[in-house]
């Protein structure tokens, strides 16, 4: 019994730590610019009106990006819509992911 208790608790310990490690934060925003280690987004509001229908408005906050571990898609240029999947390291955002939403239809995805 107490075998059993101690596996069970074990796994319960382990899904808790891998679900806090999957984690992330998300940062939508136009692509101010980029380079190998760095990206820095103007991040929008999540506020949608006419002009802006589909991705919010500037806030004129702009945020720095660690990228040089990121999974990146489609190649980011300045200018380009972003959404940016990130975790807290420290002081530092670290990206996980950024996918250039300005680049691809997702309607026309099947």
């Amino acid at each position: 019994m107490k075998k059993t208790v101690a596996i069970i608790t074990t796994l319960l310990l382990m899904a808790a730590f891998a679900a806090s490690a999957l984690a992330a934060e998300v940062a939508q925003g136009r692509c101010v610019s980029i380079d190998a280690q760095t990206l820095v987004l103007e991040e929008f509001d999540t506020v949608k009106t006419d002009a802006n229908k589909h991705y919010g408005n500037p806030t004129g906050i702009e945020t720095a990006f660690d990228v040089s571990a990121a999974k990146i898609g489609i190649p980011p240029e300045p200018g380009d819509i972003l959404r940016i999947a990130y975790v807290i390291k420290g002081d530092a955002k670290q990206a996980i992911k950024v996918m250039n939403v300005s680049k691809q239809d997702l309607s026309k995805k099947k």
